[in-house]
């Protein structure tokens, strides 16, 4: 300690003393407390909705593709030398053409809409998740001739279908007979479910071998477009602008190649989780914003306790601006506790949030995310030690902030006037 500037010290032993007046030191602990909670509750609620948005954008993932390439009028001629191009580019690992259309799914009473996806069970597999959320049966049971398909989960409950039944689909496109147009109708097997876990895909999604979408569809050698996996995801913005470019020169057209990535295609919801991570990141940091101006009220009375210390050292010659940084170090010193406890606690709970949940739900009996109602049905935690630094920081900075205005008003005290009636 001998080694400190002296304003360090005092600060230090201002800190660390008992007080005559306990209310300081009580008003001292408070303020501790109230940062420690908000930094903690601050990196607690990032790293859940961190985990949120990670779990959405895996599910979504999991039937969408992290870019896709489709033509005019939603085809692609070419296809094959699209997919060519595109497996060329270093940040493309795969590539599956498929085609998309809609369709009416009749079983039994029940009829349905749906979005159907012809694809290439081996090819799909490698540019979405699709193969590891089946339920029943697999990806490879779709086989080109035999038109088999598979469902949502909430798709074919509704439709009251089973494995094994036949299924009944419509495409709208219809063909003209003597008695009118009437719309094209085949009979498929159900051979597999999926549970992505979103309603949009379990509920209006199908899938079907891309040889049998194509005779249903009538799309001869044409596909709808090319679904592309990236090795990072987060770079697809920027792949999907190169390969739009490159594609388009080589066609010498502006408008035959259209390519778009997963973070446009989804936008609303990432968008959402976003938003709602900025709006709670401000409301908690009001909390620490509250908790640290509460050392306003600690340094005001430690000065108003240590006036005659004050005017003791300024008549030895410790100037104004040494009494100031004596106090300064003192509210720093709570921020800074504060914040390490916190950031501490937030760390440990949002690491080990997986067993904390389940320990709490055993205890009181109760369960945060029913099963039957939430598709996620456990809190996921996602740390992100960027996060972790914002928030420590923003908490030190208002801790610091809130030292200014007291520690200013201890060093205009004068002398005479403090040791007046001493």
């Amino acid at each position: 300690m001998k080694s400190l500037p002296y304003e360090l010290f005092v600060g230090w032993r201002y800190t660390r003393a008992k007080r005559k007046n306990h209310f300081i030191s009580f008003i001292s602990l408070t303020s501790m407390i109230g940062i420690a909670l908000g930094v903690a509750a601050l990196i607690v609620v990032l790293s859940v909705m961190n985990g949120f948005q990670k779990e959405l954008r895996t599910r979504i993932l999991g039937v969408a593709s992290h870019l896709e390439v489709t033509g005019g009028g939603n085809q692609l001629t070419d296809w094959q030398s699209v997919a060519a191009f595109s497996a060329r580019q270093p940040n493309v690992q795969a590539s599956a053409p498929y085609i998309s259309a809609q369709a009416m799914l009749s079983y039994d009473q029940g009829v349905q809409g749906a979005i159907v996806r012809g694809v290439i069970p081996s090819a799909e597999d490698k540019v979405a998740d699709l193969g590891k959320h089946m339920k029943v049966g697999r990806l490879e049971d779709l086989r080109a001739g035999e038109f088999g398909i598979i469902l949502g989960v909430d798709l074919a409950q509704a439709l009251g279908a089973q494995i094994g039944d036949k299924v009944v689909l419509m495409a709208p496109q219809g063909q003209f007979t003597p008695t009118g147009v009437v719309p094209r109708l085949k009979q498929f097997t159900l051979v597999g479910l999926f549970q992505i876990g979103m309603y949009e895909y379990d509920a209006g999604l199908a899938l079907i071998h891309l040889d049998d979408a194509a005779k249903l569809y009538r799309m001869g050698d044409k596909v709808s477009g090319v679904r592309l996996k990236l090795a990072d995801l987060f770079d697809a913005p920027t792949v999907a602008a190169h390969i739009s470019d490159q594609l388009n020169v080589q066609a010498n057209r502006s408008s035959d190649y259209y390519v778009s990535d997963w973070t446009r295609q989804h936008a609303n919801f990432f968008r959402a989780v976003q938003m709602e991570k900025r709006v709670m990141f401000i409301i908690l940091t009001l909390i620490v914003a509250v908790a640290a101006f509460n050392i306003v009220s600690t340094l005001v009375m430690a000065v108003t306790d240590k006036r005659a210390d004050i005017a003791i050292m300024r008549t030895f010659g410790a100037s104004p601006a040494s009494i100031m940084k004596i106090f300064i170090v003192q509210g720093a010193l709570i921020g800074v506790i504060g914040t390490a406890l916190g950031a501490l606690f937030g760390i440990l709970i949002a690491l080990n949030i997986d067993t904390i949940i389940p320990f709490i739900e055993g205890l009181f009996n109760v369960q945060f995310l029913a099963k039957d109602v939430y598709y996620i049905s456990d809190l996921p935690s996602d740390l992100i030690w960027s996060d972790v630094a914002t928030i420590v920081t923003v908490s030190f900075f208002l801790s610091l902030l809130a030292t200014l205005y007291p520690s200013f008003k201890a060093s205009r005290i004068n002398p005479a006037e403090a040791l007046r009636y001493e």
